[in-house]
């Protein structure tokens, strides 16, 4: 029983860090990088669907993304879902693609991307302490059902606490890395 619950814990924190890892790539460091589309949405026949869906998206360069909307009528529809996200990019229009210039963020966006990407590393390690507190309350009902003597619940207890103290270096370091890429010039 108690096996089922680490890997069950092992399994939820570890698609926490890749979530987190999902969510830096959507977050803009001065390199064109498609992933920064990846949250985009755009209405196209009255739903909502992901611009990637849309058209085939490209970097010809480091700091271009091309988009080619598989059918033209939708182009009008990306360039205004483009320009509400927070990316702060403006999309050129030629009628066949939708160029994105990135530029070279400012040192005031470099300052808030920085806050963005601490908000989202702060946000995995909230989830990585709640599915700590969901994995000790499993063990502390086995060990009040007499299913799991007090030793071999703090035992368990104390590999769960091993367990988030990794996954959480894991998201620090994850994070500095962000920040690092996010402050380079």
């Amino acid at each position: 029983m108690i096996d089922s619950i680490f890997a069950e814990l092992e399994q939820k924190m570890d698609k926490t860090i890749q979530s987190l890892k999902k969510e830096f790539t959507s977050i803009r460091t001065g390199r064109a990088n498609p992933a920064m589309l990846d949250r985009i949405e755009v209405e196209y026949y009255g739903s909502m669907t992901g611009l990637k869906q849309l058209g085939n998206v490209t970097t010809p360069d480091s700091r271009t993304i091309l988009i080619q909307p598989y059918d033209r009528g939708v182009m009008a529809a990306i360039e205004k879902a483009i320009q509400k996200s927070d990316l702060g990019i403006t999309p050129n229009n030629d009628g066949q693609y939708i160029r994105l210039s990135i530029p070279q963020p400012t040192e005031q966006r470099r300052k808030e991307l920085v806050k963005i990407a601490r908000k989202v590393g702060e946000e995995a390690k909230v989830a990585i302490r709640n599915e700590r507190r969901t994995a000790v309350d499993k063990i502390k009902k086995l060990e009040k059902d007499s299913a799991l003597s007090e030793d071999e619940s703090k035992k368990a207890q104390d590999k769960v606490q091993k367990a988030t103290d990794k996954h959480t270096a894991d998201i620090d370091k994850l994070a500095e890395a962000k920040e690092k890429e996010i402050l380079e010039i």
